[in-house]
């Protein structure tokens, strides 16, 4: 093994122990892990058994074979950021639900309040005011 196949397998096993400990550590979700573990693992397999990149260099054509990891990479990274976007407006469209039936709750809320006491003192039943909302 020459010190670039130790180099990256000491930084594939280094990133996979990292992931490991922040999902422990609960500062990482298990399927955002799982993503990064997969990176971890190419680091390590394609580090430590770097003819596996010049077989897939003559089997796609591609003539100057360490360019894949990176074409690869790149590739990763697009897919990451597009998972990103799609998480990130799933989660705008549920705060703007939320929002919304929050508003429609407190309007609700606030007109329950203004015709409880009526509906209550024409039957004679002592009213109680309740305090509103901010007051702490």
């Amino acid at each position: 093994m020459n010190s670039v196949q130790v180099t990256a397998a000491v930084v594939g096993i280094l990133l996979a122990g990292t992931i490991l400990l922040l999902v422990r550590r609960t500062h990482l979700h298990g399927s955002h892990a799982l993503w990064w573990l997969a990176v971890a693992g190419a680091i390590l397999l394609l580090g430590v058994f770097p003819p596996v990149i010049d077989g897939v260099g003559r089997l796609t054509g591609i003539h100057y074979p360490p360019v894949i990891p990176i074409i690869i990479g790149i590739g990763m990274i697009l897919v990451r950021l597009l998972k990103m976007d799609i998480d990130r407006s799933r989660s705008e469209r549920q705060l703007r639900r939320l929002t919304q039936k929050l508003a429609i709750l407190e309007q609700e809320l606030t007109q329950l309040r203004r015709d409880k006491p009526r509906k209550l003192s024409a039957k004679g039943a002592k009213v109680i005011p309740l305090p509103k909302s901010g007051d702490g």
